[in-house]
């Protein structure tokens, strides 16, 4: 096995471990509010205030999206096919919630600035859907923003001297003070999906 693979095969290892954490304590967060219509009560470790730069490059900041709820995707855009095929799939389920799509944010948040900037995350974004944000800064920002949203991403060097991103491949959902809610997993069920995000739907203000 090559020192690359195995370098692979140890990370993925180490988001299962992650993906298995988070899980339960989702699972004990949602068992603790059963009755109270709410997806779980959110869970203060995750999230926080960020400042980025959109595809436009204005300066978008967690203020930005305050008084609705938040779909967020960590990825890039030289990624093979988990971005692109969440993009796709957050594309569809936004189709067929319909007017209620309005109630909710979307961002796709890039974990590789160097190559992503605000005219590539555009470009690539805006392909699958304009209603989707696109977001990067600074490695400095991003950095940080990673870090406080607990995602994992590492550079992972390649043979021909160029690099890929390993990354989390989960939807995060963010309640309307910003505060983490639960995930959509990667390649879940389209009908599993929905019903989170129409539960999501229904902890936004009413004048959303």
């Amino acid at each position: 096995m090559s020192g690359l693979k195995l370098f692979r095969y140890v990370a993925w290892a180490a988001v299962a471990v992650l993906a298995v954490v988070s899980g339960v304590l989702v699972y004990k967060q949602t068992v603790g509010n059963e009755n109270s219509g709410a997806l779980i009560e959110p869970l203060a470790s995750i999230g926080g205030p960020f400042e980025l730069v959109s595809g436009t490059g204005e300066t978008v900041t967690d203020q930005t999206f305050a008084g609705k709820p938040t779909v967020m995707f960590f990825g890039f855009t030289f990624c093979p096919d988990v971005c692109p095929t969440t993009l796709s799939e957050l594309q569809g389920w936004m189709e067929v919630l319909g007017d209620d799509a309005a109630k909710l944010n979307y961002a796709f948040v890039t974990v590789d600035p160097e190559r992503d900037t605000p005219d590539v995350m555009r470009d690539y974004v805006w392909a699958f859907d304009k209603r989707i944000t696109p977001l990067t800064g600074s490695k400095e920002q991003v950095d940080a923003m990673i870090k406080a949203y607990r995602v994992y991403a590492k550079k992972v060097p390649l043979d021909d001297g160029d690099y890929t991103m390993d990354h989390s491949a989960s939807v995060y959902l963010m309640n309307a003070d910003n505060k983490f809610v639960g995930t959509i997993a990667y390649g879940e069920a389209e009908e599993t999906a929905l019903k989170k995000l129409q539960r999501l739907i229904a902890t936004a203000p009413a004048s959303s």
